[in-house]
């Protein structure tokens, strides 16, 4: 049984946005944001898609269908070439399901199925447990640490996960 859907980002997914943008949720990720940057965050998330640059979903857990989450791929220059770099966020109340990593397989799938870029990354924090696990999970290949720059202008030591996508599902 399927325990995620990922769906396109939408309109009515700024209260899921808010409830992400918590302390508990967001310090491995230089804390919560402005108001102001949450809804140009959310603007950005809802145009992605139209880009053709990477796309950002809700998680929806199932089967009882409560939007649980976010989870995106977007393109960025990581040494000389472009990739998809990775990201997610699955709220407290439905951490340690397995949510994560199943949205993080489908979330490979679709950026795969573009056949744009051979490689997709995660950068999670190497103090964040949780996120580095989801990435074994999923069937990332650890590079090593690395200098990420996240927030904007700010440097955090990060693990460089890596998914070949030209590589068949795990």
């Amino acid at each position: 049984m399927d325990l995620v859907r990922i769906e396109p980002w939408q309109e009515g997914d700024l209260d899921l946005l808010r409830r992400i943008n918590t302390p508990e949720m967001k310090r491995y990720v230089g804390g919560p944001e402005s108001e102001e940057k949450l809804l140009a965050r959310h603007r950005r998330y809802v145009d992605f898609a139209g880009t053709g640059q990477g796309c950002m979903f809700r998680v929806v857990a199932l089967p009882e269908g409560a939007a649980v989450g976010s989870i995106g791929y977007w393109e960025r220059v990581w040494h000389g070439e472009t990739v998809y770099e990775m990201g997610w966020s699955i709220l407290p109340a439905y951490q340690g399901r397995g949510l994560a990593s199943a949205a993080l397989r489908v979330a490979v799938a679709q950026a795969r199925a573009r056949r744009t870029h051979r490689y997709a990354h995660a950068f999670p924090s190497v103090d964040n447990a949780a996120s580095n696990a989801v990435c074994r999970k999923a069937g990332f290949t650890l590079l090593g640490e690395t200098e990420f720059e996240f927030p904007p202008g700010e440097l955090m030591r990060s693990h460089d996960w890596q998914r070949d996508l030209t590589a068949g599902p795990e």
